[in-house]
């Protein structure tokens, strides 16, 4: 009987399925109830530095998906190898670099916004989010979950830097991802009142608020995402 039983338990085991409920709740809590901006507060300082822009939020962003989802995996493959005394020292050190390896291509690959973020990408050796992550699930759960979980933390991070840095331009600068391939006027003074189709300008009344280009507006749009995901689930309002 004890036989049948392990064999039932491994065969149990065997059947576990790669995107279980818990994995789903690894990748949907970050970006609903679990932000590590919205909610934990964690991540302020870059989503006020270098949302000025659409393209750069988005090229932060996937860089900061690669460390942190990278970074979980290796600590949580090296987990049982770690000793505590200095867990955070080798976490710094992965962190570091991976975040050498996303300095070093987007230096060859862009130059461009290598200059707007290299201050800001070398910060993320610093970010809270990721260490947080680390010392909080990396160093006591398997590799599948850890990167999921980082997978869920960066995507909640960056989709918030994106959404902060969309309007900032938008109604900013009149334009939307400025400095790459596609980049489009939407919004700003023309000689038509309402659309001018020449150069597929909309809304030629409307004068660029140059509020929106200083830091203290990511401050306002974080705010009043928190007031409307609070709003929606009021079991959020005393979280953080």
């Amino acid at each position: 009987m004890a036989q049948a039983t392990q064999t039932d338990q491994t065969e149990v085991k065997e059947k576990e399925p790669w995107i279980g409920k818990t994995e789903r709740k690894l990748l949907s809590d970050p970006l609903t109830d679990n932000n590590p901006i919205t909610v934990q507060v964690l991540g302020i300082c870059s989503a006020l530095a270098v949302t000025t822009l659409v393209y750069p939020s988005i090229i932060m962003a996937v860089a900061v998906i690669f460390v942190m989802v990278f970074s979980n995996l290796t600590t949580s493959l090296l987990r049982n190898y770690i000793p505590k005394q200095v867990r955070m020292i080798v976490q710094l050190v992965i962190i570091a670099s991976l975040v050498t390896i996303v300095e070093l291509s987007l230096k060859a690959l862009n130059f461009a916004v290598y200059k707007q973020l290299s201050v800001f990408i070398g910060l993320i050796i610093t970010n809270c989010i990721i260490m947080g992550r680390l010392e909080a699930f990396a160093l006591a759960n398997k590799p599948w979950q850890s990167m999921l979980d980082g997978l869920g933390n960066a995507v909640g991070y960056g989709a918030i830097l994106i959404i902060v840095a969309f309007f900032r331009e938008l109604f900013g600068k009149g334009s939307l991802f400025a400095g790459s391939p596609i980049e489009f006027k939407i919004i700003g003074p023309t000689q038509e009142f309402l659309i001018n189709t020449s150069e597929s300008v909309l809304f030629g009344w409307y004068t660029n608020n140059n509020l929106m280009v200083l830091s203290v507006a990511a401050m306002f749009i974080i705010a009043i995402l928190i007031w409307v995901q609070r709003s929606y689930n009021p079991e959020l309002v005393d979280v953080s």
